[in-house]
């Protein structure tokens, strides 16, 4: 596909990745029936599939192949797919809508939904474990690692503890972004490193010049994500709008105000595509996402 077929490329990703998830998932003819019901539930139908996409557009610059690619979007799928999960139950957000549908403790019950988020969480790692996404067993246990940093206790899970410890206090700037480094950023920080390192190996300057790409991505992410639960309405956004504002969390636009949050964001995209610079057209799906995560209505 040309550049100009950005639309179709993600379209395709998302709707590869729907039939890989769907394959991979355990199905709901197997015990325990009622959680593979809602694992299901969690992972399939819905979202952006923003991660799977950074991945395999990651993966054109190295040229990995679709196969590799698959198994690592699928594995950073069902980590975000658990963190949603568990994100929404009522000792963490207490959300009910997610996706445009009822979350998933809402849908079955806080147990089954807790239980599903462990359970996505353990069969990404199965996915990394059994298959084969590189040809340097070396690297495939460093990809491994950089995976579970991304997840643990100085990334997502971090992140989200920090989250919680602000609710009703004032962050500044630097410590509002480092919340979002390990919350939302190290997530997809992994889903482009994961992509690169399925493919022919890159020298340090170029995995230096994707992780700063990414790690802009991932902070411009929370702040349109921000402007977002200011300006959109439940119905487009899938979830409930403004709910962090009602909870006194700490915000881009609550910091900001809303004018400076989307200049920030777009000095942000700025410095994703510099990050890009030295790279040639096979990092254009990269310059693509940027764009559309900074430009996305919902």
């Amino acid at each position: 596909m040309s550049a100009s077929d950005f639309p179709a490329w993600s379209r395709e990703v998302a709707g590869r990745i729907e039939t890989v998830l769907a394959d991979l998932l355990p199905p709901s003819r197997i015990a325990p029936a009622r959680l593979h019901d809602a694992m299901r539930y969690a992972a399939l139908g819905g979202g952006k599939r923003v991660r799977p996409m950074l991945v395999f557009a990651a993966g054109l610059v190295s040229g990995a192949s679709a196969a590799r690619l698959e198994i690592a979007s699928a594995a950073v799928e069902l980590i975000h797919a658990y963190s949603l999960v568990h994100d929404d139950l009522p000792c963490m957000d207490d959300d009910v809508l997610r996706r445009g549908k009822p979350t998933c403790h809402v849908e079955f019950d806080e147990a089954t939904a807790l239980l599903a988020g462990d359970a996505l969480q353990s069969l990404a790692f199965q996915l990394l474990a059994e298959n084969r996404l590189a040809d340097d067993p070396e690297l495939q246990l460093q990809m491994i690692q950089l995976f579970a940093v991304a997840c643990g206790s100085r990334g997502m899970a971090g992140g989200q503890a920090i989250d919680l410890d602000a609710v009703g206090k004032t962050l500044t700037l630097p410590e509002l972004e480092n919340m979002h480094i390990h919350k939302t950023g190290a997530l997809i920080r992994a889903s482009v490193l994961l992509g690169a390192h399925c493919g022919q190996p890159l020298d340090a300057a170029s995995l230096g010049g994707l992780d700063r790409y990414a790690k802009c991505v991932g902070l411009a992410f929370q702040v349109v994500d921000d402007v977002l639960d200011e300006e959109s309405d439940s119905a487009t956004l899938g979830k409930t709008a403004g709910k962090d504002r009602e909870a006194g969390k700490p915000t881009y636009t609550a910091l900001l105000g809303l004018a400076e949050a989307k200049k920030f964001a777009g000095e942000l995209l700025a410095e994703s595509h510099d990050a890009l610079a030295p790279f040639d057209a096979r990092a254009d799906r990269l310059r693509e996402l940027a764009d559309y995560i900074v430009r996305r209505d919902r």
